[in-house]
This record gives structure tokens, C-alpha cells and sequence, in this order.
């Protein structure tokens, strides 16, 4: 058995000649049980809205999105987009075109996005799930052009699930010579028609700023013929993503971006990950001074154990072992905290999970969710384990050696 670590474990757990030692060590382990408590807690909560804003742009965002590196649009024809969609592993494809435009029904009016996609856009995505109305998801018929708005456009313009008039839009003209005389010139305008239902994603990106309507709509509005603003594809059950994505990747070259869910609202997530690191740095500066209780424990322990170091340096002990005790017993009391943080911060998750402890609001319905959403990945229970015990290492490294070698040579 290691020699220092024997006698270490000998002084974390036996009782000292003054009791002050024993409950400064223990209030020691306390304070980083807490510090490790709040790191498992806090960086699940963040995984918890991390994974709950996946889930909501999932509904509509694509698995892959092919978006051009220049420009708002490209020919729908392009060769390398025809090569991309004849992979094997790809089983729908749909051709989309959005951009900006202005909407008015009856008297209020407002800017949002329009985005046109072909039939099988609810085979691509999720739409369905995210209707409601009477109606269906429906982007034509005949000669009429049906519009499904965000829930917050409806409610902004006062629509409903089903407006009964018409809806214009208005476009700027890309081609032909303005008539200054009329103003009106400058725009194309065209009509949507309500199948009755509107899409509500429980996000204001989209729901305050999208209508969905066909792709031969947005192509006249924008006089754009033949062009796409991306190509949003679905791969087959079972394919490898990783590998799809990079072959795909290699055919676009430089002319086009491969997106996957997460780069698609790349903005969104960095600023997550920017909270949750800030929260993580925040929280390590408070283990640090956590450990200082380590410090205070291991000092007095030195002073109390004077007589015992000497008996050890008769024994044959030198400063590098002796030393070592102190380091050993510094370490013990960083693993005992960290591991006791982490099964009281995995318990508290679990319970937050099951019962929903902590609410987001008073009343149900005022969020969307009722309570924190909370959600536990092994690799940070991994790094705060390390991180506690790195912190606990340094912090004591050179305290102990300092004390150890000034005081028990006295």
C-alpha cells in the first residue's frame, strides 16, 4: 500500500485533538459537494434548453439544407444540385425560394417571409404537426395560391385561422423600367387564400415572420423562374448522416453550403453555448474559492499532526513523503465533494424531470414548458469531475508544500 496515502486516509478520518479540524474538514467537503451540486445542475438545466429549442426547430427545418455560398438564389437546374438529389441515400428533395415582402389584409399590413415550397414539403418536415385550424396543408388549388401564415402574423393582423378575404402581397420589381408617375409600378403584386389553417412553432422567429405558400407563387412574386433559394433534403432511414453529409459537402465545393439542423440556426445555438461556458467559468471560480476551505483544513491539520511528522522522520519518512500525506489528504477531501456533488446534482435533475420542482411561472400555459427543462449528458458530468478535481489538486499544491516545509521544520 502507498505509505502517504495510508497515513492520509488514517488523518481524514480519525479524530483529531481539536475538534475545530474535523469540522473545518468537513465543512471543506460541504463546500465542494455545493460547488459540484450547481455545476451538474446548472449545465443540465442549459442542456435542457438547448435540446427543447432542437426539438422546436426540427418541426420545419430540414435534416440537410443546401444554400448557395454567394448570393440569395441559384438556378434550380445546376448540375451539382442535380447530382446532390440523385444520391441514393436522399429520399425527398424539395426546392425552396423565401425572401421579404409586404402583406396587407384589409387594414393592417405588416413585413414578413415568404417562402415557397413544392407539394412534398410536409414530407420533409414536420408541418403537419404543427398545424391548427379546420383546414389541411394545402398550397394550391386551380388557379388560387393558399398562404399558411405563423401563428403571430394571424394574431398581428387579425386573421384567424381562416381569413376569409384575400391576402395581397406585395414584391419589389426586379425587372422592367419604373413608371415614377406610379409608385404602385414598383412592386408585383399577387394573392394568397387561407386553407384554414396557420402553423405555430412556439417560436418568434418564425411564427411573427414566415407564410408558407407554393414554390410557383414565390417564383412570380420575386420574378425568380427557375431558381431556388435552398434545396432542403430528407435522407432514407438507416443512412450514415456523417457520411452522407460530407460526400455531399465534397460535390457542393465552394459554390454551396451543406447545413444539418444545428448550423442551420448556427446563431442561436453559439449564443447557448456562449451561456452555458460563461455559467461554467462562473461557477469553477466559485469551486476555487470553495477550495480555499481545503487550504484552511490542511494548514491547521499540519500544526496539529507536528508531533506525528516527527515520529515519521524516525521512522525514515522524508519531506517528500511527509509531504504527500498533506497533498493525499487534500485530493480525498476534493474527490469525496466532487463525487458527492455529482450524486446530489444527478438526484436533483432527476427529481426536477420527474416532478417538475422548479416552475418557470405560477399558472400552466404562460410558457412552453411548465418547468425547467432539464437534461443530463455524460460528458459534463465527465469534465465537471475533472474540473473538480483539477481545481482541488492546484489549490492545494503549493499551500501544502509552503506549510510543510516552513512549519514542520520549526
Amino acid at each position: 500500500m502507498n505509505f502517504p496515502f495510508y497515513i492520509a486516509r488514517r488523518y481524514l478520518f480519525s479524530k483529531k485533538s481539536t475538534h475545530a479540524i474535523n469540522v473545518i474538514s468537513g465543512i471543506s467537503v460541504v463546500g465542494v459537494s455545493v460547488a459540484t451540486m450547481a455545476l451538474v445542475v446548472t449545465l443540465s438545466v442549459f442542456n435542457g434548453f438547448h435540446d427543447l429549442v432542437a426539438s422546436f426547430f426540427t418541426q420545419m427545418d430540414p435534416q440537410l439544407k443546401v444554400v448557395p455560398v454567394k448570393g440569395k438564389s441559384s438556378p434550380a437546374d445546376d448540375p451539382i444540385l442535380t447530382k446532390i438529389r440523385q444520391l441514393p441515400e436522399v429520399e425527398v428533395a424539395t426546392e425552396c425560394l423565401e425572401d421579404q415582402a409586404l402583406a396587407v389584409y384589409e387594414d393592417r399590413q405588416m413585413m414578413v417571409k415568404i417562402k415557397g415550397v413544392e407539394d412534398n414539403f410536409d414530407k420533409l418536415t414536420h408541418i403537419r404537426e404543427i398545424l391548427e385550424g379546420d383546414g389541411t396543408f394545402e398550397l394550391h388549388a386551380a388557379d388560387m395560391n393558399y398562404g399558411i401564415p405563423g401563428l403571430g402574423i394571424a394574431y398581428q393582423m387579425g386573421l384567424g385561422y381562416t381569413f376569409k378575404n384575400s391576402m395581397k402581397i406585395y414584391a419589389p420589381r426586379r425587372e422592367g423600367q419604373l413608371n415614377m408617375a406610379d409608385p404602385t409600378d414598383g412592386f408585383v403584386e399577387d394573392e394568397l387564400y387561407s386553407p384554414g389553417v396557420v402553423f405555430c412553432m412556439k417560436q418568434g422567429k418564425y411564427d411573427k415572420n414566415y407564410i408558407i405558400t407554393s414554390l410557383d407563387f414565390a417564383r412570380n412574386l420575386f420574378q425568380q423562374d427557375g431558381m431556388l433559394s435552398s434545396l432542403e433534403l430528407r435522407l432514407k432511414p438507416g443512412s450514415n448522416f456523417d457520411g452522407v453529409k460530407d460526400e455531399m459537402k465534397a460535390i457542393a465545393g465552394q459554390k454551396y453550403q451543406v447545413l444539418d439542423r444545428y448550423e442551420q440556426q448556427d446563431d442561436t445555438f453559439r449564443i447557448m453555448k456562449v451561456e452555458k461556458l460563461i455559467a461554467y467559468i462562473f461557477l469553477t471560480f466559485i469551486l476555487m474559492i470553495a477550495c480555499f476551505n481545503i487550504i484552511g483544513s490542511l494548514s491547521m491539520l499540519i500544526i496539529d499532526k507536528r508531533n506525528d511528522v516527527q515520529t515519521l522522520r524516525n521512522l525514515g519518512a522524508n519531506d517528500s513523503q511527509i509531504c504527500r500525506i498533506f497533498l493525499f489528504e487534500g485530493r480525498m477531501i476534493s474527490i469525496i465533494g466532487a463525487i458527492i456533488g455529482i450524486l446530489i446534482g444527478l438526484l436533483l435533475c432527476w427529481l426536477q424531470q420527474q416532478f417538475g420542482i422548479v416552475r418557470l411561472g405560477s399558472s400552466e400555459g404562460n410558457f412552453v414548458v411548465d418547468a425547467y427543462p432539464v437534461s443530463v449528458h455524460p460528458w459534463d458530468i465527465v469534465l465537471i469531475f475533472f474540473t473538480v478535481i483539477a481545481v482541488g489538486f492546484l489549490s492545494v499544491w503549493y499551500p501544502v508544500r509552503y506549510f510543510a516545509r516552513r512549519l514542520l521544520r520549526r
